[in-house]
């Protein structure tokens, strides 16, 4: 990847990237210089769909590739003293924290695969609660704990990975819009609350992307994998990514508070 600006100096602690487009956020900051903080629930999370070995080898891989430093950080982000940790582990090896980008969530059942049924009702508490502190408890508690140390320093970058079903209601796949219905809305709150100390924040609400994982879990229509001539189609991963660039670097510098939806249109109105 070409460098379309410098962020060389800066840490940036990505969350989820041992895989999918959190891996890709975590290339695209090393590519501008970036030291990285790779994050992953689980050390064999990457071997999961085909996307590598280890967390360690892609933590590895990534700072090979790009010639930065990176440290392998895992956690789960549910627990606060957990992310506390990461947060100690990534200030030791690299530096304080300039960027966070927190990727980490999902739409997964308390024991793993999709939650079944996720609707209104019938859905399992068990399962209301994992796709709730995954997505949302999570968003918190990485979001304050990062947030300390940039506000000591009166600078800072926070980009939150919400969802497009953050913007629609829907019987199936209700607590996971809920839950990033609520990370959206925290991202908006925690701008707010940031602003007078310098630091942005923002929020990604990506569609339907081929990640392996996606293209792994459910049947595509092989006409909505095209590329390029129409809209009607599936995200690649690098047309997600590549947006990390404009929230962390010179051109999102007085960009704060906004949500950005990357869907190609499929859901134009306000929510």
């Amino acid at each position: 990847m070409s460098g379309t600006f410098d962020l060389k100096g800066k840490v940036a602690l990505v969350t989820g990237a041992g895989r999918g487009l959190g891996r890709a956020f975590a290339e695209r900051l090393a590519a501008q210089g970036c030291a990285i903080g790779v994050h992953g629930m689980r050390e064999h999370g990457p071997a999961e769909y085909g996307e590598g070995t280890s967390l360690s080898e892609t933590a590895e891989a990534i700072g090979a590739t790009h010639g930065v430093r990176t440290v392998r950080l895992l956690a789960d982000l549910t627990v606060g003293e957990q992310v506390a940790r990461i947060v100690r582990e990534t200030e030791a090896a690299l530096g304080p924290i300039d960027i966070l980008v927190h990727n980490a969530g999902g739409d997964v059942a308390a024991a793993g695969g999709k939650p079944d049924p996720n609707d209104c009702v019938e859905i399992a508490e068990a399962d209301v609660r994992a796709v709730l502190d995954r997505n949302l408890l999570s968003t918190i508690l990485t979001c304050k704990a990062v947030a300390r140390g940039m506000m000591a320093r009166r600078a800072g970058r926070i980009l939150t990975i919400t969802s497009i079903a953050a913007f629609r209601g829907r019987d199936r796949g209700a607590i996971y819009a809920v839950a990033k219905a609520g990370a959206t809305h925290y991202a908006r709150c925690l701008a707010n609350q940031l602003r007078p100390y310098g630091i942005n924040v923002n929020a990604l609400a990506p569609g339907e992307t081929r990640t392996a994982r996606y293209l792994a879990t459910r049947e595509v229509d092989p006409a909505r994998l095209a590329t390029e001539g129409t809209l009607e189609r599936i995200a690649t991963i690098d047309e997600v990514a590549r947006l990390v660039e404009l929230f962390a670097g010179p051109m999102g510098d007085f960009i704060s508070g906004q949500v950005l939806r990357v869907d190609g249109g499929a859901q134009c109105w306000p929510g």
